[in-house]
């Protein structure tokens, strides 16, 4: 009889994207606690702090897709994390209504280096991005209502998580804000948020565990109907 061996599988991974300059801020509060709750479920967390890396964010003209001859060594080691990674997490703070030029190259010149413009045109999704769970972390300065009436919340929704799904094949695993990130903030408002990431992380490893588990359901019934 064919079974399902969770033991066999390698841990469900995550990649956590930072694209915050300061090590002491509350972006990095938030990585450090999703990453604490998922390994304490017991799934593997790797953290890619792009300015702890200086990722260079600046697509060059003989590195964009279809252009380029070969793949830059920090771009093919970025790759190869993803290519076994079940969850993809994006941290940082919202600047002038859009994600910091460094998290935009990422995407540029990790997530888009194999992308074309017919492949987004025919609908074709990345094979190594295809499945895979994306959900974002964001802070700004200003309050949720105030980005709210201004369009702003919405607008990076839409022009940047969805889209990047849609031509990724990615999942959507929600994108959690949190405003008025000020310096002096009241101590009991950082515990809520962080709680808050907290219950997120839980929810997102939930996901991943059940996705797997029907993967791995759907591999055992085929392999019984082939016998």
């Amino acid at each position: 009889m064919t079974e399902i061996s969770a033991a066999a599988s390698p841990p469900i991974r995550h990649i956590v994207v930072l694209g915050h300059p300061d090590p002491q801020s509350f972006n990095h509060e938030v990585v450090e606690r999703y990453c604490n709750t998922v390994r304490e479920i017991g799934h593997e967390c790797v953290v890619r702090d792009l300015y702890a890396l200086d990722f260079d964010p600046r697509l060059r003209s003989d590195r964009r897709p279809g252009h380029a001859t070969g793949m830059s060594a920090d771009v093919a080691r970025e790759i190869g994390l993803l290519r076994d990674a079940d969850v993809l997490i994006f941290v940082y703070p919202i600047w002038f209504g859009m994600p910091p030029a460094i998290i935009k190259g990422y995407v540029d010149r990790v997530l888009g280096v194999a992308l074309t413009p017919s492949d987004i045109r025919d609908e074709n999704p990345d094979s190594v991005l295809a499945g895979k769970w994306f959900g974002t972390f964001s802070s700004s300065a200003t309050t949720r209502i105030w980005l709210d009436e201004h369009g702003q919340m919405e607008s990076i929704r839409q022009a940047f998580d969805r889209y990047l799904m849609g031509i990724f094949g990615l999942r959507d695993a929600g994108h959690v804000h949190f405003g008025a990130i000020v310096e002096g903030m009241n101590a009991r408002f950082v515990r809520e948020s962080l709680y808050e990431v907290e219950e997120q992380a839980r929810k997102m490893c939930s996901a991943a565990a059940a996705a797997r588990h029907a993967v791995k359901a759907k591999e055992a019934v085929a392999a019984l109907a082939a016998t």
